[in-house]
């Protein structure tokens, strides 16, 4: 019996150890985004999903992790196996209860080493950075359009120059060190760095690293206002990248965003502030979306300081594709999907997009978090939207459900009409069911892709 259930509990503590790393390494250990997890029912979810296990990605600090959470576990049960019943019993159901903390306490534990790791990683990364006399450093940052306007200006640059750039959303400073160490050499012109934080001081540490020449902010909203604790915060975060740039060097700031333009006003150094309405792009046979403009009028604007023409950047356009694709699904429906990230700011313009097309329309999509105390406003806002363009609106998560039911009838939408369900299966014969050949179901932020599988014929 003793040993039976010395091994249940083996079994608990394995698959807490787990899930655990793996919660922890989903947030990239910061504790400011595992505490914002928490403030959701997002979070409560995952807990009562806890009897499957959660397997992390296994690098080498995850393996190191596990394999002394899994030593301590065996310690601990070797060392109270001989003692009485009673008190054997009783250290095994504290340990039960506190396995959560051991487990945290371990990650935090390596944290330490992972610390002075990542100092090296940062100072090597400059040394070589430093090497490299000839290059040209651009650095982007911003709540939202980073990806995008990097991706748009190294489509533009590479045509004329040697490019090196930081692969899809890599933008944390050990991501953007490891490119710089694995991928920089003498023969790259221009280093495009994306560069994201969750708190203030991250960005000026990035740009300590990168001595960026050329500064884009793309534009500052209420995302991850959780973790960044004010718009304040957020404002001076983003604004460390415009801070770091030399006397020479050369700031442009997204001219359709009201921080960008008070920002602006303060920067010293040479500055340009770019509206959408600045470029008349021709996007007729390409593959761009009218949201597209305002990433691609930045990445325009560095390029031409750089002395790419406008005919050439006109040309580029015709080999590039916007990361949400258009697609077919079921019962000849079209899918727009835009399941690879979501702000505020992107679910409003394409849900505006929506509203020239014909047949039903219908949104897809999960709340939205780490918007702290502006989450519930932000999300009746979106409810009113959705009320407005949307025949039916189905949403994945509870967290801020009541306010985008709220928002959607406040504009005329009835509450048959936006539902919450959380299943794939569940979702897709509801799309089946409701949607006939013409009409439009967009697909945002982070559905499960097993829907996205199913929807497409």
């Amino acid at each position: 019996m003793k040993l039976t259930i010395t091994i249940l509990w083996f079994l608990i503590f394995f698959k807490t150890l787990f899930f655990w790393v793996w919660l922890w390494q989903l947030k990239e250990y910061h504790f400011g985004r595992l505490r914002a997890h928490f403030e959701t029912q997002r979070a409560r979810k995952i807990i009562s999903s806890f009897h499957w296990i959660k397997l992390p990605k296994l690098t080498k600090k995850t393996i190191v992790i596990l394999f002394f959470g899994i030593l301590l576990e065996w310690l601990i049960i070797f060392y109270i196996f001989p003692l009485e019943n009673v008190i054997f019993y009783l250290l095994l159901l504290i340990l039960l209860i506190l396995s959560p903390v051991i487990s945290s306490l371990l990650v935090l534990f390596f944290q330490v080493p992972t610390f002075v790791l990542r100092k090296r990683i940062l100072k090597k990364a400059k040394q070589k950075i430093e090497r490299c006399k000839n290059l040209l450093v651009i650095g982007i940052t911003g709540s939202y359009g980073k990806t995008l306007t990097k991706e748009f200006l190294a489509e533009i640059l590479s045509k004329k120059f040697k490019v090196l750039k930081t692969k899809k959303h890599i933008n944390a400073e050990i991501g953007i060190a490891q490119t710089i160490l694995n991928e920089l050499t003498q023969e790259y012109e221009i280093f495009i760095a994306e560069i994201g934080a969750y708190q203030r001081g991250k960005i000026k540490e990035v740009c300590q690293m990168l001595k960026p020449n050329i500064g884009i902010l793309t534009g500052i909203n209420e995302q991850h206002l959780s973790t960044f604790g004010s718009q304040e915060n957020i404002i001076k975060a983003k604004f460390e990248l415009i801070e770091s740039l030399p006397q020479n060097g050369l700031a442009i700031f997204n001219g359709n965003n009201k921080y960008c333009q008070q920002l602006f006003q303060e920067t010293k150094v040479s500055k340009n502030l770019v509206s959408s309405s600045d470029y008349k792009f021709d996007l007729a046979g390409k593959k761009l979306f009218p949201w597209d403009i305002e990433n691609l009028s930045l990445a325009a604007t560095a390029a031409e300081y750089l002395g790419v023409s406008r005919e050439e950047i006109e040309n580029t356009l015709a080999d590039f594709k916007s990361p949400i694709e258009i697609k077919k699904g079921i019962n000849n429906i079209t899918l727009i999907d835009s399941t690879y990230s979501a702000n505020p700011k992107s679910v409003l313009a394409h849900l505006d997009y929506l509203k020239g097309r014909t047949g039903k329309k219908v949104m897809v999509m999960p709340c939205l978090i780490e918007l702290g105390s502006v989450s519930k406003e932000v999300h009746q806002r979106i409810g009113e939207k959705i009320g407005e363009i949307c025949d039916l609106a189905i949403i994945t998560t509870k967290d801020r459900f009541r306010e985008l039911r709220e928002g959607a009838q406040k504009a005329g939408m009835t509450s048959d009409n936006i539902l919450l369900l959380e299943k794939p299966k569940e979702i897709f014969e509801k799309l089946k069911d409701f949607n006939t050949p013409g009409d439009i179901v967009l697909l945002e932020s982070r559905v499960p892709q097993s829907l996205v599988k199913m929807l497409i014929e």
